[in-house]
């Protein structure tokens, strides 16, 4: 058997002109390059003045929503907390008095009920879980800041607003 031997191609080295050692044609190239993105439409949106559109799935905010009656719909069940994965989801279950069980149907409610927001994944499983049909993720973008308690939304800011009858 023949030895391998190695083919290397050897480049001839052609002096540079004097524009290539003074870099000119690299910056007129980096330059057109510029010039040309000042005539190209802007990708970038001014968020809080514009809104972009959302698909039809899009998950945003929680909303913990009321019946036809204006009552909530969480009974407590607490499936919504255990199908989530990040474990956002916190609820504390308290038992209705005896007199308000005819005016809810329900002997339980959540008497807390509070999902960290830094910890959600917004999959939609605890949508999906829920009996009740109590939780959706139809709300508008989860508003930034600047402190860690303030991403954990309580009933306060989950629960929709009563509807107003006529």
């Amino acid at each position: 058997m023949e030895p391998l031997t190695s083919k290397k191609k050897v480049l001839e080295k052609k002096p540079l002109t004097f524009a290539e050692r003074m870099y000119l044609p690299a910056i007129t190239k980096g330059l057109a390059i510029t010039i040309s993105h000042f005539f190209k439409k802007e990708a970038t949106i001014r968020y809080p003045e514009e809104q972009r559109e959302f698909s039809t799935n899009f998950r945003g905010m929680h909303s913990l929503k009321r019946d036809e009656n204006g009552k909530e719909r969480c009974t407590a069940c607490g499936l919504c907390a255990l199908s989530c994965p990040a474990e956002a989801i916190t609820m504390i279950a308290s038992e209705r008095k005896p007199e308000e069980i005819d005016l809810y149907r329900e002997e339980k409610y959540a008497s807390v009920y509070e999902i960290n927001m830094l910890r959600c994944i917004f999959c939609g499983l605890c949508e999906e879980a829920c009996p009740k049909e109590a939780i959706y993720l139809d709300g508008p973008i989860v508003p930034s800041d600047y402190l860690r308690k303030d991403f954990i939304y309580g009933k306060d800011k989950l629960v929709e607003a009563p509807l107003e009858k006529k």
